[in-house]
C-alpha cells in the first residue's frame, strides 16, 4: 500500500471514530429533548458519513466495491 493510501486510510479510520462520537453525542442530546442540538449534531453525524463513504471509495480496490 502506498503511503498515501495508508495516509488515507488512517484518515478514515479517525473519521469513523469522530462519527461515532458525534452520533453519541446526538442521541444524548435526543434523550434530554434538546431538539436544536440533536438536530445539528445529526446533521453532522450524516456529512461525516457522507465523507467516511467517499474516502472509503477512494481506498477501496475497484474489483472489490
Amino acid at each position: 500500500m502506498s503511503e498515501e493510501m495508508a495516509e488515507l486510510s488512517s484518515l478514515g479510520t479517525a473519521l469513523r471514530e469522530l462519527t461515532r462520537r458525534v452520533a453519541s453525542l446526538a442521541e444524548q442530546a435526543s434523550t434530554r429533548a434538546d431538539d436544536e442540538l440533536s438536530s445539528e449534531l445529526f446533521a453532522v453525524e450524516r456529512a461525516l458519513r457522507g465523507a467516511g463513504r467517499r474516502l472509503e471509495r477512494l481506498t477501496t480496490p475497484k474489483g472489490r466495491r
